[in-house]
């Protein structure tokens, strides 16, 4: 299976959280029905694997940082550009791809993504949140490699 939820993770299909389950309109509800948890819009599955395969070009070397300037919100671009440079993801021979992606919805118009990334026998994680804009256009807020993050500076607290 190249995306979805891992085995053991509680997701029961591609995206779904774990402790929801799916209507047939593709919207789910929170389990157990508790008080204020109606049923919410989930993202297209598309949204998250679009931005992951956008976020490896760019960590990989395929793309230019620049070539996420729109896409992207607040500190993120700064955290790609910073991520980009240190060439983590470059590799000589097997080019890197997405295995593996899920995601979790912690409020309408958020969305909070996992992936695990592939290169020969190598694997790497990489996190990145999305967020829907006033124009309904979804951005990339922060995007995280396993290893050190980017030094925050002392307004950014």
């Amino acid at each position: 299976m190249r995306r979805g939820t891992p085995p053991g993770s509680g997701g029961t299909a591609l995206g779904e959280p774990a402790g929801r389950a799916a209507d047939p309109a593709g919207r789910t509800a929170a389990a157990g029905g508790a008080p204020g948890t109606g049923p919410r819009t989930l993202p297209d599955p598309v949204t998250a694997e679009l931005f992951a395969d956008r976020l490896l070009a760019v960590l990989s070397g395929l793309r230019p940082v620049h070539w996420m300037l729109r896409h992207t919100a607040g500190r993120a671009y700064d955290e790609l550009a910073w991520l980009a440079d240190r060439g983590t993801l470059r590799t000589r021979g097997t080019r890197p791809v997405v295995r593996d992606l899920g995601w979790f919805v912690p409020r309408p118009g958020a969305l909070e993504a996992f992936a695990r990334i592939g290169a020969g026998e190598q694997l790497r994680a990489m996190a990145f949140r999305l967020e829907r804009g006033r124009d309904l256009r979804w951005r990339c807020t922060a995007v995280e490699l396993g290893g050190p993050r980017m030094p925050r500076a002392d307004d950014d607290r």
